[in-house]
């Protein structure tokens, strides 16, 4: 984790828009800041010295500068506890990927000057509340090692910890998503743009090697059953069961690129075996896949 805050922590920051910088995230709320954002006509009342004097001149009626009010951005991890993460045959398990990836999301969110917060889908843990600073990433530092050391034996789905996400957000929030694609499948795309609307969604998919590139020929599995082992193999030297592993693994990874970056979303692969900070380059710029 110490080498994750390294790796975070020394990078430059995303820039952002005409009134971006690189501390604070800027409030959508027009205010009295440090960044100008649009002139209007002078009401009684307005500081004086803010007057726009060019515009005043052109149009013959006093006009106000307005500015971007700062605040503090909220940085949300929604984290999927779906069985299927537990697993991994490259490196690590997704499940250990995803508490990486986390860990990177939360220490570029205190380099960003946010407040970090988590949550899972259950129906009796409560989120990890919004905190800055470091004290905030190490919260969800500490749940993320938990979430992922073990599947939970309440997990709910990610369609739960989605509806949660839409009850903290605010407008101008980052949401990061860490999830199985077969989790995600189960999301109807339309559910979507009501999180996108007024945020910046970043959708990780964890895929393992396995998932993505089967063997050409049998692949053997040990099972125990109270104490008895026994082996069995998976033929997939026919085309009828290599299509079906391509539509339990793959085409649910194939629908989410095709179908969520038209509804605003951000979504990028992360295997195993990749770097868990490789998908930074989603973070301010244009979408990808």
């Amino acid at each position: 984790m110490v080498a994750l805050r390294a790796a975070a922590l020394g990078r430059r920051p995303p820039k952002r828009g005409r009134h971006g910088t690189s501390g604070q995230a800027l409030s959508p709320m027009r205010g009295r800041g440090m960044e100008y954002a649009e002139s209007r006509e002078y009401a009684q009342g307005d500081d004086a010295r803010h007057i726009d004097w060019r515009l005043t001149a052109r149009s013959g009626k006093p006009h106000t500068k307005l500015f971007q009010a700062e605040r503090e951005r909220l940085t949300l991890l929604v984290a999927d506890t779906a069985p299927s993460l537990y697993f991994g045959t490259r490196t690590r398990f997704k499940s250990v990927q995803a508490a990486r990836a986390g860990a990177v999301a939360a220490w570029i969110a205190v380099r960003d000057g946010d407040r970090i917060a988590a949550l899972r889908g259950s129906t009796r843990e409560a989120p990890v509340p919004p905190a800055a600073g470091p004290r905030g990433a190490l919260r969800v530092l500490d749940a993320l090692v938990r979430w992922y050391a073990k599947p939970p034996d309440d997990d709910a789905g990610l369609a739960v910890a989605l509806d949660h996400a839409r009850r903290l957000l605010r407008p101008g929030s980052r949401l990061v998503v860490l999830a199985d694609p077969a989790s995600v499948a189960a999301i109807p795309a339309q559910r979507w743009p009501a999180l996108t609307a007024h945020n910046e969604v970043i959708l990780l998919l964890l895929v393992d090697a396995l998932e993505r590139q089967p063997p050409q020929a049998a692949l053997p599995f040990a099972t125990g059953d109270g104490g008895k082992h026994a082996r069995i193999e998976l033929d997939l030297a026919t085309a009828a069961q290599r299509q079906r592993w391509h539509g339990t693994f793959m085409a649910p990874v194939e629908a989410a690129l095709q179908q969520l970056p038209a509804r605003g979303v951000r979504v990028q692969l992360l295997a195993g075996d990749a770097p868990s900070d490789s998908w930074l380059s989603l973070l301010g710029g244009a979408r990808a896949a």
